[in-house]
């Protein structure tokens, strides 16, 4: 990897440009300022998980192995049966799955297991929905691949057409991102959806990498997921790997914990990743994530203040800024018709730190950026603190601008945190 190539990953890195924005100007408000810019749950973790650690703290001692325990495993395994109806036998706990350390190692590592050296000159394609989890193009750009970024704007759902991919692109593709729950837009795929791009992956030899890190936070009805597109196609899981995280289901972004799962050769390719230069998941963290994928009383609790959390938005906001209620996931993708402008401001009037739209996506052939006009809010708090956010949010929003103050005008003026 060049030094030019990671200044460019620096360059364009979400929260590095956030931070940029904001340098030297005070957050407005009163009291401690609101971060909606980063989704990071607030919620207060499951009891049984410090209780688990303590219990298992003589494992600290030890190196862990990239594959993980038999317990874990089994349990993840038996999750995924349950949550997506999978016929018994088709996942393979020792040579299908594998612990990673967060959704977003497994989501980079896969780009370096997927990604081949070429010998036609050609360079290889990454396909990347366009706005996009940062994590996408820059495991794109490390593994020396070309990302191709795939308009999702309101027409087509905000979900990326695999119909639509040009043929040249298609026949040096090496991997695609699909997300559903999409981050941002909380878009949900159908099983057909997923079933199209499994069968358009097998056709051009790529790998379909399903990004379902949101899954288990949803309005309505649980989304459909890789694994079950998969069985519904007669069970084979080759060219196909799903990711899924604690971060968000339990409300544990700190325990770094998630898993992959899908072809076997994948797997084992990224298990000698993180024996190289990985980070396999510590035993104490394997055991309090094994009780915690075997639980659900915890997570119903979640989604349902996640859903007060959209009920409230739905009544504060009502047909505003292009409010709509997202099927998945706890984001927020609102029009605000200059989404850095309302970043800031927002920061310099109340407090509220949120996402430029345009720090997650890239121009198109038109040099348009589709998240340009909107902002990402994540509802990660409490129902009553971000009711009282997004009252602000909308108050600021709805008012004429107002010149933004600089650091020092105000003696309670706070730093911006780091994101």
């Amino acid at each position: 990897m060049t030094t030019d190539r990671l200044e460019s990953l620096l360059t364009f890195h979400p929260f590095t440009r956030l931070n940029a924005l904001l340098q030297g100007v005070a957050p407005g408000g009163t009291g401690q300022p609101l971060l909606f810019s980063v989704g990071e749950p607030q919620m207060t973790p499951p009891p049984m998980l410090t209780e688990i650690l303590v219990r298992e703290a003589a494992q600290w001692s030890k190196y862990p192995l990239a594959q993980g325990t038999p317990e874990f495993r089994t349990a993840a395994v038996d999750w995924l049966r349950r949550r997506y109806h999978l016929p018994a036998g088709m996942l393979d706990a020792d040579q299908q799955l594998l612990p990673v350390a967060g959704s977003r190692e497994g989501l980079f590592m896969i780009a370096l297991s997927a990604v081949p050296e070429r010998g036609d000159g050609k360079r290889s394609a990454v396909l990347i929905p366009n706005p996009f989890y940062h994590v996408y193009a820059g495991a794109a750009a490390v593994a020396g691949a070309e990302p191709v970024f795939l308009p999702t704007t309101a027409e087509n759902g905000f979900l990326p057409e695999p119909e639509r991919i040009a043929p040249d692109v298609l026949e040096r593709t090496a991997l695609a991102y699909i997300c559903s729950p999409a981050n941002p837009q909380g878009a949900v795929a159908s099983l057909d959806y997923l079933q199209r791009w499994i069968a358009l992956a097998r056709r051009h030899n790529f790998v379909v990498a399903f990004d379902e890190c949101y899954a288990e936070i949803y309005d309505r009805e649980p989304p459909v997921g890789g694994l079950e597109a998969c069985a519904r196609l007669g069970g084979d899981l080759h060219n196909v790997i799903v990711f899924h995280s604690l971060s968000k289901r339990s409300g544990v972004p700190g325990l770094r914990s998630g898993f992959v799962a899908g072809d076997a050769r994948l797997i084992r390719r990224n298990a000698q990743l993180i024996n190289y230069g990985g980070v396999a998941v510590p035993y104490p963290i394997l055991a309090a994530s094994t009780a915690l994928w075997r639980d659900e009383a915890h997570v119903e609790e979640g989604r349902r203040r996640y859903r007060a959390n959209f009920d409230a938005a739905a009544e504060i906001l009502g047909d505003r800024f292009g409010f709509a209620r997202p099927s998945g996931g706890f984001f927020l993708w609102l029009d605000v018709g200059d989404g850095e402008a309302a970043a800031r401001r927002l920061w310099a009037e109340g407090g509220i730190r949120v996402l430029p739209g345009a720090y997650m996506g890239r121009p198109d052939e038109r040099g348009v950026n589709p998240g340009e006009r909107y902002i990402r809010v994540a509802l990660v708090y409490d129902t009553d603190k971000t009711a009282a956010g997004l009252r602000r949010l909308a108050q600021i929003l709805s008012a004429p601008t107002a010149p933004p103050r600089r650091a020092g005008q105000d003696s309670k003026a706070q730093a911006a945190a780091p994101a």
